[in-house]
């Protein structure tokens, strides 16, 4: 598979291109990570979310300790060529490392963040902490 495409992304000056992975039936937003050439090049070839951990230094295959692959059915880029969206069919329908479906679980409700979505499983039974 040739890897030209991966020639038009715009990176950021440390390499990397913000991904937004959302489900491929609802349309929500599931969570942001961050992909450097490789994970972007990895996740199309492979067809599940590969993502670079700033925080390690290094590939993190979504899923790897929780069990919760990220399915990919489409990738696609935005306009200015900076953002990755990946259309993903969540396994085990947690996306978050909280044990939500989302990251995205908080909403501005006036001045306050209220949490929106339940915990669909103990932390702590998906990683063993």
């Amino acid at each position: 598979m040739s890897h030209a495409w991966l020639d038009e992304v715009k990176w950021t000056s440390d390499g990397l291109v913000p991904a937004v992975a959302q489900d491929a039936d609802s349309g929500r937003i599931l969570m942001m990570a961050w992909m450097n050439r490789e994970a972007l090049g990895l996740t199309a070839e492979k067809r599940v979310a590969v993502y670079y951990s700033r925080s390690r230094q290094k590939l993190w295959y979504k899923g790897e300790s929780s069990g919760h692959e990220q399915l990919v059915e489409h990738i696609r880029l935005d306009c200015d060529a900076d953002v990755v969206v990946l259309s993903v069919r969540q396994k085990g329908g947690i996306a978050c490392h909280t044990g939500r479906e989302s990251c995205f679980y908080r909403r501005l409700e006036g001045d306050q963040w209220v949490t929106t979505d339940p915990v669909i499983k103990d932390p702590k039974q998906i990683y063993g902490q």
